[in-house]
């Protein structure tokens, strides 16, 4: 299979802001050459990791759905000519990384930590200071 994304402007946001919208469509080479008879599915927006959304391109490349997104986008990064076109290619490879856990600094000791909740507040303190603090309060 010689898999390549085929990009087509759909047209313009509705809201104000004037931004393009893209169709993202994988075409196998090996196929044919024009695009209706090489069609194998359109590039999802979001793809999970854990499978928990399952759409025909995550169907068509099982565990490996990720790694042949991001390899279809940075092909089409490097051949692509137009600033918009390869915003939106950058844009989408941004979705495709996994977000960092969101870490705080305890506002006694500076250590980083992944803040939990007590009560309705944010904690602002990591567990060890949190116990010297307030000990058996909690």
């Amino acid at each position: 299979m010689s898999l390549r994304l085929k990009i087509e402007p759909k047209g313009f946001s509705e809201n104000d802001s004037g931004t393009r919208l893209f169709s993202f469509a994988v075409v196998d080479l090996a196929r044919s050459k024009s695009y209706p008879q090489n069609f194998v599915c359109m590039l999802p927006l979001h793809l999970d990791a854990n499978g928990k959304v399952e759409n025909i391109f995550q169907r068509l490349f099982g565990d490996k759905s990720v790694e042949q997104a991001k390899a279809l986008l940075n092909k089409a990064l490097k051949s692509e000519d137009d600033s918009d076109v390869k915003k939106e290619v950058t844009r989408r490879l941004k979705l495709l990384e996994p977000n960092p856990p969101l870490q705080v600094k305890c506002s006694i000791c500076g250590k980083k930590f992944k803040p939990g909740w007590v009560r309705r507040f944010r904690r602002k303190y990591c567990p060890q200071c949190m116990q010297k603090k307030y000990g058996d309060q909690n």
